[in-house]
């Protein structure tokens, strides 16, 4: 019987903890839960209140297994993408088997004898990634099992970041009673979900992770991951004007600035967007006000990623993708037309995770099905046992359920010929 691919992938953002329970299916990945707890413990990439993080992780894995009925034990963890370096490394095996066809095992040992290189005290290794295969002067991505020769040549990419960063995040997990399954950069991941890989073969991929506290750039070139910086302006920045001015919370400034006016002056009227009772007296605010609010702290912004990626853009080619929980802020639509390259806001397509918050979460499932092709690691995010019980149970459940309401049909159609 084929083994259930069920496995959790989490998230420890500037403001919440973001889980979601999937499940790959043949050739397809089903959601099956999504949790978004609140914390506080986490301040530009940072944490800073350990015990408030290990708690939103606690209520995120407890909410999700009360919902499907079993445990999540195991998670796939998002690693910031702070101070993140690249090193290439390229490494021979000798295939010295009778026959000279690589097998599995000839991938895996290149691969174990690539990440024993650590270049930096400070740095850990987080990813594996652009894997080159190379056999008989031919390079491919994909893996040359069977194909003879007396050396394979893999040419492989290793990320690494912050080490401090890694064992903070890693301690919270470990702490908050769970195991890790594996751990991927943030950037990594949502590259992998928005396909942004395979974009890079002739130009610039910038990818914007706009989040509440800060805003990544990570660019892509050829296939790869090639560096990431980390801007201290998110969208909190403008909902912080709304805050100050009318003393709306982040959350409703945030709902506010995802619908509620147009980017462009021209279209802006008077016309309500809220109201709120402040110590009983009512207030209102309407779209003009909320445009006057933040639309200079908006285009600051967009002003800012001009200059940071103005070297790549004067080089290339290049192409924005925006995306993280800030993409869902609807005028972004108009704003980006002032970026100096053409851009586009990534939204996920996947049934139960549409939400431009959840991008790094669905990135990490296939992440992670990558360097399994690999790794052949049978582990997932749950019991089967536990798991194949419930499910029987609740198959039982709803045989007996169906009979119990065909009995009460039957007896209904009987009272009434009786009648």
């Amino acid at each position: 019987m084929q083994i259930k691919q069920i496995y959790a992938a989490l998230e420890i953002a500037d403001h919440e903890v973001r889980l979601i329970v999937g499940e790959f299916f043949e050739t397809r990945f089903n959601v099956l839960c999504v949790e978004r707890v609140k914390t506080t413990g986490v301040s530009n990439r940072v944490i800073v209140n350990e015990q408030n993080v290990i708690a939103a992780i606690i209520k995120a894995t407890t909410n999700a297994s009360k919902t499907l009925g079993y445990r999540i034990n195991r998670v796939l963890l998002a690693i910031p993408s702070v101070n993140v370096a690249r090193h290439n490394k390229r490494i021979n095996v000798f295939v010295e088997d009778g026959s000279h066809r690589v097998r599995l095992q000839h991938i895996q040992k290149g691969i174990n004898d690539a990440i024993v290189y650590r270049p930096e005290t400070d740095k850990e290794l987080v990813n594996v990634g652009c894997i080159k295969y190379i056999t008989n002067g031919i390079t491919s991505r994909k893996m040359p099992l069977q194909e003879i020769c007396d050396v394979l040549t893999l040419n492989v990419d290793l990320l690494y970041a912050d080490k401090e960063i890694v064992y903070s995040y890693a301690s919270c997990i470990e702490k908050a009673g769970l195991e890790i399954l594996d751990i991927c950069l943030d950037a990594y991941a949502q590259a992998q979900e928005a396909a942004v890989f395979e974009q890079t073969v002739d130009k610039y991929v910038v990818l914007v992770d706009l989040g509440r506290q800060n805003t990544t750039l990570s660019l892509f070139t050829h296939g790869k991951l090639v560096s990431c910086e980390l801007l201290e302006t998110g969208y909190g920045e403008w909902c912080s004007r709304l805050k100050d001015t009318y003393g709306l919370p982040v959350d409703i400034g945030y709902r506010l600035l995802q619908n509620g006016f147009a980017m462009n002056s021209d279209a802006i009227s008077d016309r309500l967007v809220y109201i709120w009772n402040e110590h009983g007296e009512q207030k209102q605010l309407t779209e003009r006000q909320l445009y006057e609010a933040v639309h200079e702290s908006m285009e600051k912004w967009i002003e800012t990623l001009n200059i940071s990626c103005q070297p790549i853009v004067e080089s290339g080619n290049v192409h924005y993708m925006i995306t993280g929980e800030g993409a869902e802020i609807q005028p972004l639509e108009v704003l980006k037309t002032k970026l100096n390259a053409p851009a586009q806001i990534y939204v996920p397509q996947t049934i139960g995770a549409r939400d431009c918050a959840l991008v790094t979460c669905l990135g990490l499932f296939y992440s992670w099905r990558e360097i399994n092709t690999i790794r052949k690691d049978e582990r997932v995010s749950c019991d089967l046992r536990e798991m194949e019980t419930v499910m029987v149970s609740a198959a039982h459940k709803s045989t007996h359920d169906e009979s119990s309401f065909t009995k009460k049909l039957k007896n209904i159609l009987l009272s009434e010929k009786e009648k």
